[in-house]
């Protein structure tokens, strides 16, 4: 139902949701699902005189990256404090520097779900296919994953963006095995197709992306993730779960709702029911306490505070549906410097904490049969920036320090 709505005035919304319906009236031919799930939280404190709290940013179902560079952003902290960088007044220690350990445990669930899918037929090498962008700006960050994959668990990768899949890629006739051919012609069978691709409309200039990822999804190959996945990452979802009610529906336990309902932010609908009207009044009257979010990843699409007003008189009220909107998180600031494109920049700097999880579920049932957190990532932005993205050019990726 959430995606019938978002549907009618959100085309890509629209055209995801139409190749779920696709590959649902098929059948599913995949027996398990991948998730490698980033949860992004800051923290809340409006003055001085309120206690802090911890508040959800979002979560992400899709390519959340940066577990890579996270995890090489510990060591090079940990290195700098043996090294004697740090002068002593900074009182850091090898125990105040946690190592991070995203990208191991990242690249375990990927191993896991290559454990899961099973044997090769035809005695073929089975692999990993890395969906990418063209001209990837994120390799780095990737190629980490590719390393701890091939040397803690022997399994190779291989990378193309969706443009490719349908010449390098084709589906065995009644099992619908994913096979993939090398660039030396050598046929492989991918066990996971890991999406680092196809988050945004950008990702489908043509029709042809859209057929490649109808394709994957099709596919016996597990799916990280599957674009019901995905789907379910929307922040329309994010909106419905603080709704009275919703969450009771995925957590049984009292105990783990009142945790889990704590970090919850004020997050409104924008559509014609009593809530989304209350919220449409609130985002004229007192914009400088929302941010506008649509239903998008990768950084960059949000619309902030008093610009709010104007933003929703140039779209039209017909679109407004597919927005939510949500009480801005006000963390405290702390003095600090931001390295970037060889510069320092020194003032005021927040911070935002995500923590991964690793998760593989049966098609058919739900039931999980590996969950696990999986490392975390801090980036840190200056504290005038409202983005956090730090490939979309606004925040660093940066380490956690333990002090007492």
């Amino acid at each position: 139902m959430l995606q019938h709505s978002l549907a009618a005035v959100d085309t890509f919304m629209k055209a995801l949701f139409d190749v779920y319906l696709k590959a649902k009236e098929e059948g599913f031919a995949h027996d398990y699902c991948l998730g490698l799930f980033r949860s992004d939280y800051m923290l809340h404190r409006p003055t001085p005189e309120d206690e802090p709290c911890i508040l959800q940013v979002e979560f992400n179902t899709i390519s959340s990256s940066f577990g890579g560079l996270a995890s090489r952003v510990s060591e090079l902290h940990r290195f700098l404090v043996r090294s004697g960088a740090y002068p002593p007044t900074a009182q850091l220690s090898l125990e105040s520097i946690p190592l991070n350990s995203a990208v191991t445990q990242l690249a375990a669930g990927l191993a896991k779900a290559d454990v899961c899918y099973g044997p090769a037929e035809s005695n073929r090498e089975k692999a990993i296919l890395f969906i990418v962008q063209p001209e990837e700006r994120n390799a780095f960050d990737q190629r980490w994953l590719e390393y701890a994959l091939l040397e803690n668990h022997n399994i190779k990768t291989y990378h193309i963006p969706l443009p490719d899949v349908p010449t390098r890629t084709r589906l065995e006739s009644g099992s619908r095995r994913l096979i993939y051919t090398t660039s030396l012609a050598q046929e492989v069978e991918v066990s996971t197709v890991y999406f680092r691709a196809g988050y945004g409309p950008d990702d489908y200039p043509t029709q042809l992306e859209w057929d490649a990822r109808l394709h994957l999804e099709r596919s016996a190959a597990i799916k990280c993730p599957t674009i019901a996945m995905q789907l379910a990452g929307v922040k329309k979802v994010q909106q419905e779960l603080t709704m009275p009610g919703a969450l009771e529906r995925f957590v049984a336990r009292p105990e783990h709702l009142a945790v889990i309902r704590k970090t919850f932010t004020s997050i409104f609908p924008l559509d014609t029911s009593p809530e989304g009207l209350r919220a449409r009044k609130l985002a004229f009257e007192e914009p400088e306490k929302y941010v506008l979010k649509p239903q998008r990843e990768g950084g960059g699409n949000n619309v902030y505070r008093e610009k709010i007003p104007g933003f929703l008189r140039s779209i039209g009220e017909d679109l407004w549906s597919g927005y939510i909107l949500m009480e801005l998180i006000q963390p405290p600031s702390v003095e600090g410097m931001i390295v970037r494109n060889g510069r320092i920049a020194k003032g005021g700097v927040i911070g935002e904490l995500g923590v991964y999880g690793a998760i593989i579920f049966r098609q058919d049932t739900g039931e999980p049969v590996y969950n696990t957190e999986a490392g975390w990532l801090l980036r840190t932005k200056g504290v005038e920036s409202e983005e956090g993205g730090v490939a979309a050019g606004f925040g660093c990726v940066d380490g956690i320090c333990l002090i007492d």
